[in-house]
């Protein structure tokens, strides 16, 4: 299949867009009428634009309210029609795309739109030109793919196919598999969309809510599936209203639209068996076992009070770097890498956000398939200073510029820690945390879906129902992404992605004081969070105050006994319970650059404490003013 995309998927001048369109490899575009309509320009100029960056024109769409138009009003479509053909030929493209009509005036009948289209495609057939027919979710007579189908069937010219859209058709939830009955060669184009589910009209969900493959809830995988089994070989092209994206970077959606595609062919490949005409040879998703080490830039002014919040937290430092800046904290299965060079990118990242997470490794079966993963996907390796008798760590840019590690356990990768490392031979004060439950990265409210669809075409990943979290500010949209918690015995990957339209909420906030997007919080894992923040207490970490009425409202509505809540309103800890268990939660108050720590506990719960969350921005957004790192303690 050949990947495309509207000029309508992207924001800016038709110039801007057809630009944006070929950087990101792009071959086919449509021109939305729109875009063309605004241009100074002749559609010849149009057409010449696009041969110099290498853009073949699929066609210029819509083409409006034809079918089924009473006597008084046909030939004036036919003439509207051959007008369009006039263009087509100008911009050198040869699909008139045709949306079922809305019309009010339209007629209905099957025989009387295939007779309107028999004669439409015997007038393109004269030019040398094919017509596409879809219909549209909302049509007034046509709404249905098969009743679109069955007109085309009826019509009987071999110029006229039928255009299937997958949102028009997984919106209505239509059930997919008549697509197998359409020949190949009449299917005149694809055009792709995913969607969240709401529950709206359709014209507003279509003009408001479309997304890229991968970053809704539309059942596009079996679509696919059956759209493969035809053997189409013609244009898929993406088809996308969105206003994320129309306030967003043109070459940034343009990007994430071809990655999309590159995604979706392989994962249509995967489930059918078989190659997919199109599709780019690449290795599977990677299943996260676990997040290998976390990597703070630190300036050497700063290291000291970084080093002690370790200290109190109940890290020690196990390991120096055998040439560099740079140390290893452990606890449990933490790792914790201090990054103080005064050269390369930790520096360069440290300089722009301060005392900041600057990498994640994530460990992975194989990390030379997940970096080859990564180039076919698009995604930007990175290649950093090597020293002598180092390990070269592959690694792709991430958030904000951040990096994204790939560690495996067979090869020397695994051995990272001791080949770039020297043992210090330091034991210290183990607070009782055991691993790493999740990572929460706060960015631009436009940005989530690129990530989601980052973090999903990349990993095994499976995600949760969009939230929207109440902050004191604002409104806070929150998405959780997971990999590799499957019983293979790591941690895995859980990442929360969170983002606001309001500039008043603590994480528009933390995205402005930042200078962009980035780690907001870690949260760690404890089997026992009473005497694991009891430990952090005593160590001098700041906890969070959490209100009494909390506590108040807690007793009402679970079945803890008093003396239970009394112990967790002391320490300020909170608590939520699902199907499968119990969860407690407490968090460090923030430290300067917006950081802060979490402390869980779980029991067979799955979620994140999401009804606390509300609680803790409030309690958050009481401390305007961020704390510094507690005094030193002894070891």
């Amino acid at each position: 299949m050949i990947p495309s995309i509207a000029t309508v998927c992207v924001s800016g001048t038709l110039q801007e867009k057809l630009e944006a369109i070929a950087a990101a490899g792009f071959k086919a575009v449509e021109i939305f009428e729109n875009d063309l309509i605004a241009f100074p320009g002749s559609p010849a100029e149009v057409r010449r634009i696009c041969a110099d960056l290498g853009l073949a024109i699929v066609t210029c769409q819509p083409f409006r309210d034809f079918e089924g138009m009473p006597e008084g009003r046909r030939q004036r479509v036919f003439d509207r029609a051959e007008r369009k053909f006039d263009l087509l030929q100008e911009l050198g493209t040869d699909l008139l795309f045709v949306c079922s009509n809305t019309s009010p005036e339209a007629l209905s009948g099957i025989d009387r739109l295939a007779g309107d289209f028999a004669e439409l495609g015997e007038r393109a057939g004269k030019r040398g030109l094919k017509v596409g027919y879809e219909a549209l979710a909302w049509g007034r007579h046509v709404f249905d793919y098969r009743d679109a189908w069955e007109v085309v069937r009826r019509a009987n010219r071999a110029e006229v196919g039928i255009v299937l859209d997958s949102f028009h058709i997984l919106s209505r939830k239509l059930d997919v598999s008549a697509i197998g009955t359409i020949p190949r060669d009449r299917i005149a184009m694809v055009q792709m969309a995913d969607a969240p589910l709401l529950q709206m009209d359709y014209l507003s969900w279509s003009r408001h809510w479309r997304c890229l493959p991968g970053q809704g809830d539309l059942d596009l995988a079996s679509f696919m599936r059956v759209l493969a089994a035809t053997g189409y070989e013609g244009v898929l092209s993406l088809e996308i209203f969105n206003d994320r994206f129309r306030a967003g970077s043109a070459r940034s959606v343009a990007l994430d639209g071809h990655r999309s595609l590159i995604w979706l062919l392989d994962e249509t490949a995967r489930q059918v068996g078989r190659p997919v005409p199109g599709a780019v040879s690449m290795p599977p998703p990677a299943p996260v076992e676990a997040v290998e080490f976390i990597e703070f830039a630190v300036a050497e002014v700063e290291r000291p009070g970084f080093e002690t919040l370790l200290r109190a937290l109940g890290f020690a430092r196990t390991g120096t770097h055998r040439s560099k800046e740079v140390a290893l904290w452990r606890q449990g299965d933490i790792r914790i890498v201090l990054n103080s060079e005064d050269d390369g990118f930790a520096h360069s990242y440290q300089i722009t956000h301060g005392t900041s997470v600057c990498a994640l490794a994530l460990r992975v079966r194989d990390a030379q398939a997940a970096t080859a993963r990564a180039k076919a996907l698009l995604d930007v390796p990175h290649a950093g200073a090597v020293g002598p008798g180092e390990l070269d760590i592959p690694a792709v840019r991430g958030l904000g510029g951040s990096l994204i590690y790939f560690i495996d356990g067979s090869s020397a990768l695994g051995r990272w820690s001791e080949v770039d490392f020297e043992a210090t031979g330091e034991h210290g004060e183990d607070a009782g945390l055991i691993g790493v439950d999740h990572v929460s990265q706060t960015m631009q409210y436009e940005e989530m879906l690129t990530w989601l669809l980052f973090y999903s075409s990349l990993f095994d990943t499976r995600k949760a129902p969009s939230q929207a979290v109440l902050d004191p500010g604002g409104v806070v949209q929150s998405q959780v992404i997971e990999s590799g918690l499957d019983g293979s015995g790591g941690h895995g990957l859980r990442l929360i992605l969170n983002g606001s339209q309001s500039h008043r909420t603590l994480s528009a906030r933390f995205v402005t004081d930042f200078f962009g997007s980035g780690v907001q919080h870690i949260a760690l894992t404890t089997d026992d969070i009473v005497a694991t923040v009891r430990k952090l207490a005593a160590n001098g970490v700041a906890m969070l105050p959490i209100p009494e009425n909390y506590y108040d409202d807690l007793e009402a509505r679970s079945d803890l006994p008093p003396e239970e809540i009394d112990a967790l309103k002391a320490l300020n800890i909170l608590y939520d319970s699902d199907a499968g268990g119990s969860f407690h939660q407490a968090y460090t108050q923030t430290l300067d650059g917006g950081l802060f720590f979490e402390i869980v506990q779980r029991n067979g719960y799955a979620g994140y404490g999401a009804p606390n969350a509300g609680i803790r921005l409030t309690a958050q957004a009481r401390l305007a003013r961020p704390i510094t790192v507690p005094a030193p303690i002894g070891h």
